[in-house]
């Protein structure tokens, strides 16, 4: 048989059969929702069994604009089939019900798309599959996901995913629920998104919108609105991912002050220059047992002594106290969850023995046990954790239910927001200000916890990937976001890229600098060790980061109120230029400043995008001032991130070019750590 002969054979074979693939969708008559926003064709409706796909007939509907309409068709298998559409406000909920349910693992449908159409949201991730693609050398991806196939099932650890998608058409898609789903945006077919989701029934909302901002307005508000943060949250965080108890500073300065040296070196130091601090969070390990240091919630008083005491004078200092904190138990608790049944179901210990026993939070009991031990935590002065690990070694295939009855495959993304709420519910109860900063989120953590960015590379393309995550993340609903500044993953800790990832992380809701390989920037594993310049391009930012406390804050309100996020990528601003949906490393911080961070290693000049409607002055030069709606190029020397403030809008950020040359000198003078910690050793006597 001849090629030629065979694609014809097959071709009718599709056809006669309703192969549920490709093309073969066009072959079912489509459902057309259509409000005065948009209009979604909507086909290839299907569900899946162990035995395979079974398409779904005809249902005969309507153009479906302001009535509900429900249909039923019943399948050679017995089963009766229901589609239903329920519009409101311009927004229609299509859901897809069978009886019996047995036996259905999957439904999916396929949403008509146009050559030129952008799709956004979903994950912070710029491309699905290993977390180290997104930022692979070469990546060309961005925000828009037209041609990806994405997977909507969280993978360690950059974790932030919502199943929200926004379109340039004028839609937007959220799918309700925890199963994991499946998204191709025209990759397969040109001519179609595919949407698959598991699970024994379906439920999506259709947003319409003549404004992408509503869009992601109504979502963030269906989802649950953002967590409004203390004010303090906006201040600049210091943090190490390993802290050790030193007999000496970084520069051979005996310690004799009374808490953990390598904290006390980092405030002490920050201090001195100039640089704000108002959050110091402890990562792993601060308690005893090994190797994780993570036993029974107790603090291991050789690596932090004083530890009460330490976030006393922190407070004094303006500074709050976050710790580590993972779902799991380790030490004694460990051996009781077991003995007790409050262990997850199906979780195999790793070789390592890191994530485990995990807790089913599930269970009520369970939950309480483990939040005892987070309560010992916060009667200390601990003012907020960062949630780690809510999606590493979650089982997610097999046999087993979690106490409520749930599959722990329907567990698998419902874990992150149980996780972020059961923090919540414990801290509630011990203080009103609190910071819960999560590192895995799905539908529903938002209400809970502000996020940040995982394990990213510490190269000039993992400082791209979090310019896209931020603003994806922003799209997500999830409006309280940063990203560890110089990266955590490839510390390598380049003046290029460190000096460029400070200026963008002051441009995010949360600067938070560290790990920097438990070291500071006075004493860098690499020439020059003492490196003056970072330290002044900290001391720059971290200065400009402070003084928008209140600028932040307020935009926090809105976005819990209203559902708008704090970051705005330029294509929630200025939806008609084209340019706003392709100069994709310019966005706006709140409503009235306007950044563009640079990430590539050598550039100096930048092109930025002006929003239409206003005019925006240039920062590092006030006296330019651009009409907006259109594209300057600008100089961007290493210290300079290119900044605009909308004209009238009453924003201040200071003379940046003073606050540079002050920032120099202060980095050029080695701060005296004899006398810092003579000062620091009285405070604790007199405390």
């Amino acid at each position: 048989m001849n090629k030629e002969k065979a694609q014809k054979i097959s071709k009718l074979f599709c056809l006669f059969f309703l192969c549920v693939s490709g093309s073969a969708y066009a072959q079912q008559p489509a459902l057309t929702l259509e409000s005065s926003r948009a209009r979604l064709r909507l086909d290839g409706f299907f569900y899946e069994t162990g035995s395979g796909r079974t398409l779904l007939p005809p249902f005969n509907a309507p153009v479906i604009r302001n009535r509900s309409w429900r249909g039923t068709t019943k399948l050679a298998d017995g089963r009766i089939v229901s589609l239903a559409v329920t519009p409101r406000n311009g927004n229609f909920v299509i859901r897809l019900s069978a009886e019996p349910t047995e036996g259905i693992v999957k439904w999916g449908l396929t949403i008509d798309s146009r050559s030129d159409e952008y799709y956004t949201g979903l994950m912070e991730r710029v491309v699905d599959g290993p977390q180290a693609a997104s930022w692979a050398p070469g990546r060309k991806e961005a925000m828009d996901l037209r041609g990806q196939k994405v997977e909507m099932i969280l993978k360690p650890t950059t974790s932030v995913y919502a199943p929200f998608y926004l379109s340039s058409r004028g839609y937007a898609i959220f799918v309700k629920g925890n199963w994991p789903g499946y998204f191709d945006f025209a990759a397969s077919d040109p001519a179609g998104v595919k949407i698959e989701f598991e699970g024994p029934s379906f439920e999506m909302k259709a947003y319409t919108a003549s404004h992408p901002a509503d869009l992601v307005r109504q979502h963030a508000l269906d989802a649950g609105p953002p967590f409004l943060p203390p004010k303090w949250m906006f201040t600049p965080w210091r943090w190490r991912d390993e802290h050790k108890q030193r007999p000496a500073y970084y520069d051979g300065t005996v310690v004799t002050g009374p808490f953990n040296s390598e904290i006390m070196e980092d405030v002490l130091m920050m201090k001195a220059y100039g640089i704000p601090n108002g959050v110091y969070w402890i990562d792993r390990p601060w308690g005893p047992g090994l190797p994780w240091g993570y036993d029974d919630f107790e603090i291991d008083n050789h690596r932090l002594p004083h530890f009460a005491e330490m976030v006393k004078w922190l407070e004094s200092n303006g500074t709050k106290t976050v710790l580590w904190i993972a779902p799991f138990f380790q030490g004694e608790m460990a051996k009781e969850a077991h003995a007790k049944g409050y262990t997850l179901a199906g979780q195999v210990r790793p070789a390592n023995g890191n994530n485990y026993p995990m807790v089913d939070l599930t269970n009520p009991a369970a939950k309480a046990y483990w939040q005892s031990g987070i309560a010992k935590l916060l009667k200390l002065g601990v003012a907020g954790f960062k949630l780690d690990r809510g999606e590493e070694n979650i089982p997610e295939t097999g046999p087993f239910k979690v106490f409520d009855g749930r599959t722990i495959r329907e567990n698998r993304n419902a874990y992150p927001p149980m996780y972020v709420k059961a923090v919540h519910e414990i801290a509630s109860k011990h203080r009103k200000d609190f910071v819960l900063m999560s590192r895995a989120a799905y539908t529903g953590s938002s209400s809970y916890g502000v996020f940040w960015g995982g394990d990213i590379g510490g190269t000039q393309e993992g400082l791209r990937a979090s310019i896209i995550a931020a603003q994806r993340a922003a799209v997500m609903g999830y409006s309280n976001w940063g990203s560890d500044a110089c990266g955590y993953n490839q510390q390598l800790l380049e003046q290029e890229v460190c000096g460029r990832w400070l200026a963008f992380s002051a441009f995010t809701p949360i600067m938070e600098v560290g790990p920097t390989r438990n070291v500071g920037f006075w004493n860098l594993p690499r020439e020059p060790a003492y490196d003056a310049e970072l330290i002044a391009i900290w001391r720059l930012y971290a200065r400009l980061h402070q003084r928008l406390i209140d600028y932040s804050f307020r935009h926090a309100r809105e976005a819990s109120k209203t559902g708008l996020p704090i970051i705005r990528p330029l294509f929630l601003v200025d939806p008609q230029a084209r340019q706003a949906w392709t100069n994709w490393w310019t966005y706006l911080y709140g409503r009235d400043i306007l950044v563009s961070p640079l990430w590539e290693k050598g550039s100096r000049t930048q092109e930025v995008y002006l929003p239409s409607g206003d005019k925006w002055r240039d920062a590092w030069n006030p006296d330019r001032v651009y009409q907006g709606g259109q594209t300057i190029t600008v100089k961007a020397e290493l210290h300079q991130l290119p900044l605009f403030i909308r004209a009238g809008s009453g924003v201040e950020v200071g003379d940046l070019n003073v606050e540079w040359k002050e920032s120099r000198a202060a980095a050029e003078r080695k701060p005296d750590l004899k006398a810092l910690d003579a000062e620091l050793k009285l405070w604790f006597a007199d405390h």
